[in-house]
């Protein structure tokens, strides 16, 4: 018995809008709606998938949909399941990035951020221990975190440098030291998972249109080609090439390739470039379109709509009649060329790279990666503290309250292990009782 195409794009649509909590909860919500509950999938053919995608670059979650809609439906099940996981994000933060532009200034708002800002810098610095804790599991990883931590901190290395020196280490020590760079597996598995039979079961046949061939390799991968330079050549026609949006997507593209461990890894990278290079928007910034991601739903990357939207606003905001229109552009170009090597990955790579899994000569670099990422977000979460906890700088005043929430936030994390959602609404309480205490006090 095989589900209906209308019924698992009704499943796909609805998963868009209710897939909160980052990668880890939007697991959690595929593996009890698709294993337990409907049985589309089978628990160990699930975790195969799943494994699969975490060596992949790129928002794992988004992947695992697009791979499971790709096993039962196809090239095109593949894609509108992938594209409606993402869909209502992209909506609803052009909505909140015009409002955030729009009526940021306005007290209570502002109020509310400055609240939030500490808490994303506690998530950040959590995200960095709770990757560290899954990946970092002997003194040879430690050491290149660490090493990573230094280059950039210090040296002020681009991510990049980083990821492919990594990626060196680790191929030569998988050679030299393969008991270091054996991949853990971090998800589990049951031998039996008494949930009972499933669709797509242990056993049941990898589908003819999954199995790898050259012709379909190459039809695939030209489709894709197509689907990256048409856009990206129409951008570049339409605008030129050193304008605004073909350097969106041209600079997305490049940090759709260096997602080694989920969103957080792309971070560091999104920051550098927009921030400190193409100065597309400010620190702080940066940091609410990290708040505005967290609370929405679908992958955390969806950040960079946020990134694309203010840089295709700010940028016509003089001389433009409305630039409502151009933000939402922005945040579309930066949505397709970060999200189109995803698809690349699983429909035209799935088949093939699926036969080196567990390979250590494959795995070893992105386990050697996956460490140095922990080192950079780690720099990341440092960068923002510096910019909430002193927001006007070295010699300005320390900013207690932030601190103060930071710490609270932390705690909420590390200790009680509050969920995302919960500890960015106490702390934009936090944010709004310290503006009206403020006010009172006059």
């Amino acid at each position: 018995m095989n589900v209906p195409l209308r019924e698992a794009l009704k499943f796909w649509a609805k998963l868009g809008f209710i897939s909160f909590g980052g990668p880890a909860g939007q697991i959690a919500v595929l593996h009890q709606e698709l294993v337990e509950k409907r049985r589309w999938i089978s628990e160990r053919r699930f975790l195969h998938a799943l494994n699969y995608c975490m060596l992949l670059p790129g928002p794992e979650a988004q992947q695992l949909v697009t791979y499971i809609g790709w096993l039962m439906h196809r090239s095109w099940g593949g894609i509108l399941a992938g594209t409606l996981f993402v869909l209502p994000s992209l909506f609803i933060l052009i909505g909140l990035s015009w409002v955030y532009l729009t009526f940021g200034q306005v007290p209570w708002i502002a109020a509310i951020f400055f609240g939030i800002k500490p808490a994303v810098t506690a998530i950040v610095l959590h995200a960095a221990v709770r990757i560290g804790k899954r990946t970092i599991h002997n003194q040879a990883l430690q050491w290149i975190a660490l090493g990573s931590f230094l280059a950039i901190f210090i040296l002020n290395l681009a991510f990049p440098i980083i990821v492919a020196i990594a990626a060196a280490v680790g191929y030569w020590g998988g050679k030299k030291y393969p008991e270091s760079f054996q991949q853990k597996n971090t998800h589990g598995s049951k031998e039996a998972s008494g949930y009972g039979s499933a669709i797509i079961d242990d056993h049941t046949p990898t589908p003819e249109h999954a199995q790898f061939s050259y012709q379909k390799t190459i039809r695939h991968s030209l489709i894709a080609l197509g689907c990256w330079l048409l856009p990206i050549g129409a951008l570049a026609l339409l605008f030129g090439w050193k304008t605004l949006y073909p350097q969106i997507a041209w600079f997305f593209t490049k940090a759709a390739f260096l997602t080694f461990g989920g969103a957080y890894a792309v971070l560091p990278y999104v920051y550098q470039g927009a921030v400190d290079h193409f100065h597309w928007l400010s620190a702080n910034q940066m940091i609410d379109g990290l708040a505005l991601g967290e609370t929405t739903p679908g992958p955390l990357i969806m950040v960079v709509a946020f990134v694309g939207y203010l840089a295709g606003h700010i940028q016509h905001l003089i001389g433009a009649s409305n630039p409502f229109w151009f933000g939402a552009l922005g945040a579309c170009v930066a949505t397709w060329f970060t999200f189109l090597p995803s698809f690349f990955f699983i429909l035209v790579g799935g088949p093939l790279i699926e036969s080196t899994h567990g390979k250590l000569g494959f795995t070893a670099p992105l386990t050697a990666i996956t460490a140095a990422v922990v080192g950079v977000i780690a720099n990341l979460g440092l960068f923002f503290a510096y910019h909430v906890f002193l927001p006007r700088g070295i010699g300005g005043s320390i900013s207690w309250i932030s601190i103060l929430i930071c710490l609270l936030a932390g705690l909420a994390l590390f200790k009680f292990q509050k969920g995302v959602l919960t500890v960015l609404g106490g702390s934009a309480l936090a944010g709004l009782l310290f503006h009206y205490i403020s006010i009172l006090m006059g």
